[in-house]
């Protein structure tokens, strides 16, 4: 229910850091000035949904994202509703099941990988390079990650 336009666009979440998570929205397109938003979200199916802690807001007091810390996605699953109110005007709800794996609605910006050692022998020109996986809040398989070398002469 609610008027056409008046959810949210252009949801997105971005994880960052592990267990930080930032998520946005645009607000819609025929909401006026005074609506507000609200985001619940849940883990798995055994939780109650729970209310942002932390809103992102824009220049004029709505709600545009929140700010989550220490978060940990069970089962790569996680459900997202984001209402709002406005006097005397019903707004659209916007709800999202995501799955890590196959969805694009969270992004993971990783850490550097860890570790990295160069051992240089000066008599071979031979350079080994070695490091350990990024941390990241999902990925488990090491196999996933692709890696850019890039070496500059000085």
């Amino acid at each position: 229910a609610g008027m056409n336009g008046t959810a949210i666009e252009n949801f997105v979440c971005v994880i960052y850091n592990v267990s930080f998570m930032n998520c946005t929205w645009h607000v819609g397109r025929t909401a006026s000035g005074d609506t507000q938003y609200f985001l619940y979200w849940k883990t798995s199916r055994k939780e109650d949904l729970t209310e942002c802690q932390n809103y992102i807001k824009d220049n004029c007091g709505r709600h545009t994202g929140c700010r989550f810390q220490n978060v940990t996605i069970e089962n790569k699953r996680a459900y997202f509703l984001v209402n709002g109110s406005r006097s005397g005007q019903n707004i659209q709800s916007h709800e999202k099941m995501i799955t890590l794996i196959s969805d694009y609605i969270i992004v993971e910006k990783l850490t550097p990988p860890l570790n990295v050692t160069v051992n240089c022998r000066e008599a071979s020109h031979v350079c080994e390079i070695s490091w350990q996986p990024p941390r990241t809040s999902h990925v488990k398989r090491h196999a996933c990650f692709k890696y850019e070398i890039v070496i500059e002469n000085k």
